[in-house]
């Protein structure tokens, strides 16, 4: 009769090679911390599953049936598969591991964060390859929770329970200008002077303000946009090459030869944060990972 493997309870296999492993039944129950009538009672399931007495009582101990023989190397073998397979899940070595990263984050983040990330698992982890893409923000939790998705880089989400959030940076707004722009000189800009100026707005919206835009409705007041883009990364490069000014973070003005200037009126920081779903909070792979993200915002 053909045994059906569904129909074996498969925690009665380490119970089988416990017994094997001591040839007795109360060494095998102190080794699986469980009592003698439970170790009884496991082989009495599996004998009647397989067939087969397993074992035989013997003065020396319980001895294999040449089934038992058969069967042990591949039972050890699984069980030891199992058990790394549980072990990985906790302990994760960045030298020897075989992984893909993927992250869900802008334009702008990927300036900030992909060359000294990439930099640091060359050295550290060279196994583990890296894929970027942007996932909305009505869809993070989903894409997140399906294990399609490790981290997102992006603002807090306040409402959404499932994730862990690790704030990274609170980036504050610059204004950039190129640096033979006829303002640069200036020791700062004021109010005037910034709404004198020609600016890029950078959306992935067809229409709508942002951020500096809704600052300066408050005040009564208005700029005037002469280019709106989708992208962070192309906005510094016009900048250079123009008379135009760009309100960006200061940690993208950093990265260009250009001049920056302190805005003239208040405006919330970029609040940058890690985001990622509780049911990967213990996994040893996403802790290592999330805390070499969180070491290059130090």
């Amino acid at each position: 009769m053909a045994i059906q493997l569904q129909q074996i309870d498969m925690n009665l296999f380490p119970v089988l090679d416990a017994i094997y492993a001591t040839r007795n039944l109360t060494r095998a129950a102190e080794r699986l911390h469980i009592t003698q009538p439970a170790v009884s009672n496991a082989l009495a399931r599996l004998r009647r599953a397989l067939d087969d007495q397993l074992f035989i009582r013997t003065p020396s101990g319980m001895s294999p049936t040449p089934l038992t023989e058969n069967i042990m190397p591949r039972v050890q073998q699984a069980l030891a598969l199992l058990s790394s397979s549980v072990t990985e899940h906790h302990q994760f070595e960045p030298s020897t591991a075989q992984k893909t990263l993927r992250l869900s984050m802008n334009d702008m983040a990927e300036t900030l964060v992909l060359p000294q990330l990439l930099e640091h698992l060359q050295q550290v982890a060279p196994g583990i390859t890296v894929e970027s893409f942007y996932v909305p923000r009505d869809q993070l939790v989903k894409e997140l929770a399906a294990n399609s998705l490790d981290f997102a880089l992006d603002i807090p989400m306040v409402s959404a329970t499932q994730l862990n959030q690790q704030r990274l940076v609170a980036d504050r707004y610059q204004c950039m200008l190129r640096p033979d722009h006829p303002l640069a000189s200036e020791s700062s800009l004021t109010l005037e002077q910034y709404l004198s100026l020609e600016h890029i707005h950078v959306s992935s919206r067809r229409s709508g303000p942002g951020l500096a835009d809704i600052a300066l409705n408050k005040l009564g007041r208005r700029r005037k946009i002469r280019l709106r883009v989708q992208h962070y990364r192309v906005a510094p490069l016009i900048v250079l090459k123009t008379d135009l000014a760009l309100t960006v973070p200061a940690s993208l003005v950093r990265q260009y030869p250009a001049s920056c200037f302190e805005l003239p009126f208040q405006i919330p920081k970029m609040d940058w944060h890690l985001l990622w779903h509780r049911s990967q909070g213990e996994d040893g792979a996403n802790k290592w990972l999330r805390e070499q993200i969180i070491s290059l915002f130090g």
